[in-house]
């Protein structure tokens, strides 16, 4: 199937997209800090560079994407065009998120995964507090990795820690 916009569309279209300060990201950035919680943005330093890292709890947030992460939920579907390239991309997308959690991991940080699925389904304000409330016990009962995910309700082991 031919795309439906010339080169040069795509490409702005594209490039629109943004790695940083997205719509999920906000989301959680803003209500944590309106609870207490001081962070760091993007610390460039620290490997797959978290979006949030909170140096206090020794813990980093990462806000993933799900189709650039190849989340397995409804939001993902592989493009129709140039499947191979996009199949090739988001694998490759998803080794270097493995190795980054892992080298975190050794270096004694905990990591929290949160999927943009589970920031669409709290678009409800009682799913947001129910979000952000999660992340704070989290933050401050000191457990190890998870990920949080649109069935939301329990979080899920990372798959990178044994």
């Amino acid at each position: 199937m031919a795309d439906i916009v010339d080169k040069a569309t795509r490409s702005r279209m594209m490039s629109g997209i943004r790695s940083k300060d997205t719509k999920p990201e906000m989301l959680i950035r803003k209500a944590l800090h309106a609870r207490g919680f001081r962070f760091r943005l993007h610390v460039k330093d620290l490997p797959g560079k978290p979006d949030l890292v909170l140096p206090k709890y020794k813990a980093v947030i990462f806000i993933n994407g799900c189709f650039w992460h190849g989340h397995d939920c409804r939001y993902f579907r592989l493009p129709q065009t140039r499947t191979e390239f996009w199949r090739a991309k988001i694998e490759a997308n998803r080794k270097r998120d493995q190795a980054r959690l892992a080298e975190l991991q050794q270096g004694g940080w905990r990591i929290l995964v949160v999927w943009e699925c589970a920031t669409r389904k709290i678009a409800s304000e009682s799913g947001q507090i129910a979000l952000i409330d999660w992340i704070g016990e989290w933050l401050i009962m000191g457990v190890s990795n998870f990920q949080i995910n649109e069935s939301g309700a329990q979080p899920i082991p990372c798959s990178t820690t044994s």
